[in-house]
């Protein structure tokens, strides 16, 4: 190789021959002098730093700087809590190597989480009968807030479907869901509570952008529903308000006034807009959650109670795979008057009772129960179990006998027997 072709000058120094070696030696020596300056561009630090290598291309996004001066990965990682779950590690949006081959080649944690958090209705199987009053309610609710910017009026983001227990709230809004080919996100009241302050209100925000995404990258409508409201918001005699009540309620309120700016803990964007998502929530009284929130500007309520007609309607679809005319249903409804709906339906839970009895025996006996549930071999097949047939006589009899454990809750009333030392 010709010396010229290397970048900078060679010194060779001849040296005189050694006893050890007799061949006459060169030493290579490079001074500092020898590199070509590099110009000034105020960018060199002075203390000794080692200088950052140069970009990739004056035109790559990764290294862009924003006006203050920050890259894109930093601020992607300022506005993730974990690059691994928010951003995905997937090939080809990190290095494969670290992405790794463990997991697959896709590990994408937020894709699988939103997953589970949305809700289909595979189990809901049969034919349901759905109220017209309670479906026109809800399904007008959804319209209107998916088309709230065609609108010339101040449209609700919130529906609070409120009344007396057991009246199928939310497994009829859940049929609406499954008629209208809707993918909600439901939470219940036991989520607004938690050890961590301010950890429900994050979750309200992040569900709801979930709904959001559901929408945006599924093409399904979507919705975020929250179950009996009241049990995790209410205020009962002199139960006491925590952090976390007024951060969910503060939560609501907020979404309700800007449904499509909601963060997570995240810098604010400009392009940051979310799809505005109906709420719907359930409770049986509504009075006891902060007036603020349940204002009319905020939230509409439904107050939901079937009358004679849609009860027989109800129990008879639930009734008819079992033979059962619709005749026989309204003796049976008119037998039980002023009970909820899911008294019809405990009526039928109660006559597997015997059934079940006679199948316990057919196992062996009680003795050998966990033999046979769990740890039976392999090849091991359990007795058929065969449902008892439905008939009016039976449904009459299991009535009564829930009818008589009301009555005994009612008038009993043992606690008093426990504590009579406390007046009335």
């Amino acid at each position: 190789m010709a010396l010229n072709s290397f970048a900078f000058p060679l010194h060779f120094l001849p040296l005189a021959p050694t006893a050890k070696s007799p061949y006459l030696s060169f030493s290579l020596h490079c001074s500092k002098s020898s590199f070509p300056e590099k110009a000034d561009d105020g960018k060199n630090d002075s203390s000794g730093e080692p200088e950052r290598p140069g970009r990739l291309s004056e035109q790559s996004s990764w290294e862009a700087k924003d006006s203050e001066g920050r890259d894109y990965l930093y601020r992607l990682g300022k506005e993730a809590d974990n690059m691994n779950i928010a951003v995905g590690a997937r090939a080809g949006v990190i290095d494969d190597l670290f992405a790794g081959n463990f997991l697959g080649r896709d590990s994408d944690i937020v894709f699988d989480y939103r997953q589970k958090v949305t809700r289909s209705f595979e189990y809901i199987r049969g034919d349901y009968y759905i109220a017209p009053l309670f479906m026109d309610k809800v399904v007008t609710h959804i319209v209107k807030n998916y088309i709230a910017h065609l609108l010339n009026t101040k449209v609700p983001l919130i529906l609070g479907i409120w009344g007396g227990k057991g009246q199928g709230k939310s497994f009829q809004t859940e049929l609406i869901f499954q008629a209208m080919g809707i993918e909600p996100v439901i939470m219940s009241a036991g989520e607004l509570e938690s050890e961590r302050a301010g950890e429900p209100g994050k979750l309200i925000r992040d569900r709801y952008r979930t709904a959001s995404q559901v929408v945006q990258n599924q093409g399904k409508m979507s919705c975020l529903m929250i179950n009996d409201i009241d049990a995790g918001l209410g205020r009962f005699g002199n139960t006491q308000m925590t952090v976390n009540n007024q951060i969910v309620v503060g939560t609501l309120m907020n979404l309700s006034d800007n449904p499509t700016r909601v963060s997570i803990g995240q810098d604010w964007r400009e392009s940051d807009v979310t799809n505005r998502i109906p709420i719907i929530v359930t409770g049986n009284d509504l009075s006891t959650i902060y007036a603020p929130l349940i204002r009319d500007g905020r939230m509409e309520k439904f107050y939901w109670q079937p009358n004679h007609e849609d009860i027989v309607n109800i129990v008879y679809q639930m009734y008819e795979k079992d033979g059962i005319s619709r005749d026989d249903v309204i003796r049976i409804v008119d037998k039980f008057p002023n009970q909820a709906l899911d008294f019809y339906g405990a009526l039928r839970s109660r006559t597997y009772d015997k059934s079940i009895s006679k199948w316990i025996d057919d196992i062996g006996g009680v003795e050998k129960l966990g033999d046979k549930l769990l740890r039976r071999k392999k090849n091991e097949k359990l007795p058929v179990f065969t449902p008892p047939k439905q008939t009016p006589e039976a449904l009459l009899e299991s009535g009564c006998s829930l009818l008589k454990e009301q009555q005994l809750v009612m008038e009993s009333k043992l606690s008093k027997e426990y504590m009579k030392n406390i007046d009335d």
